[in-house]
């Protein structure tokens, strides 16, 4: 009987409905049992039917903001993990800053990081005139940069640094600089002050950046680029009462890390398959490479370049220097000999 006043009350909450009272087979040992037969539209949802709400709309089929990327991570989570302020990355837009701020010189979107968006690379055009480039130290500019353009087709160990050291005023910068405009190479360029900072780890951090930087020239824009440090001995090197900071340890282990991984460089976004970096030659420059890290400078990481001009390489450079001024070869012969020593002071 209480079986009936269930089903009876199941009537009663749904009088349109037509339950089918079906008596159980009859089971060995046991009574006879009513089985209810409930129809499928009341049973359990159509999985065909739309949920109450209807289906979840776009805010527009061209808006990025629920796109997603080849991992399956939205454009929140992107600009999360690439960009440090969402305002530099999104600047003015027309309609919600007001009209007054917008302007017309820079366009209706306009830009808050414009005059902070400077070329990193340098092409040397500044550099007029009709000067000498040694045939040595051609030889071996050109050669590094190339043998690093092809190393993955080589069967040997080739050095990602060119370490180019001698004395001071001796032209190894003005040097490199005539090389690169000559073979249209648009270096990324860094100095020894850039390798210290209050914070811990920027300097580590933003040679990483230059190195990128430098591969997406290579990738994006088809040209030659390198990576060249001036004066790397005054920012690194360990001479009489100077102190070792956290800064240097992090840069000497960044540069011996490139060396030996030029491919895979991380400035803290996650690992993926698909970032392969292009590998990027190292040139760096110093007076006196013994003040550096031993294990940095191995000939397995990086490839020393003693540069001391001779007498036929300091007359070539004195005579191109002043050869429109109407000064002969041999009068620059004859400057050189009596001041024999003047390249070594």
């Amino acid at each position: 009987m209480a079986a009936l006043g269930f089903y009876s009350d199941l009537v009663l909450l749904f009088p349109r409905r037509s339950f089918v009272l079906n008596p159980s087979p009859k089971i060995k040992g046991k009574k006879r049992r009513l089985a209810l037969s409930i129809p499928p539209s009341c049973s359990r949802r159509s999985p065909n039917r739309p949920p109450p709400d209807g289906p979840k709309k776009r805010i527009s089929e061209q808006s990025s903001w629920e796109s997603k990327d080849a991992d399956g991570k939205d454009y929140l989570y992107r600009l999360g993990q690439e960009a440090d302020n969402m305002n530099i990355a999104v600047g003015a837009r027309k309609g919600i800053v007001d009209d007054l701020f917008v302007g017309e010189f820079l366009g209706k979107d306009s830009d808050i990081v414009f005059d902070y968006r400077q070329k990193v690379t340098r092409s040397f055009e500044y550099l007029e005139g009709d000067y000498y480039i040694a045939p040595v130290f051609l030889d071996k500019i050109a050669c590094h940069i190339v043998k690093n353009y092809i190393a993955h087709l080589l069967n040997v160990k080739v050095p990602l640094i060119l370490g180019i050291w001698g004395g001071k005023g001796q032209g190894k910068t003005f040097q490199t600089e005539l090389i690169f405009q000559a073979m249209g190479v648009e270096p990324v360029i860094m100095s020894a002050g850039e390798l210290e900072s209050e914070r811990a780890g920027e300097p580590g951090k933003l040679i990483r950046e230059r190195y990128r930087t430098a591969s997406q020239v290579i990738q994006n824009q088809g040209k030659i680029s390198c990576l060249m440090i001036n004066d790397i001995d005054a920012g690194l090197g360990r001479f009489g009462n100077t102190q070792m900071t956290v800064n240097n340890q992090i840069v000497v282990g960044t540069l011996m890390n490139l060396s030996d991984n030029p491919t895979r460089v991380s400035i803290g976004q996650k690992w993926r398959e698909s970032d392969v970096t292009h590998r990027v030659p190292i040139l760096v420059t110093g007076n006196d490479f013994s003040t550096l890290y031993a294990p940095l400078i191995r000939d397995g990481r990086m490839e020393k370049f003693y540069w001391q001009p001779d007498r036929e390489d300091v007359i070539n450079i004195v005579y191109r220097m002043y050869a429109k001024d109407g000064i002969s070869r041999d009068e620059v012969i004859s400057l050189v000999d009596t001041f024999p020593n003047q390249v070594d002071k």
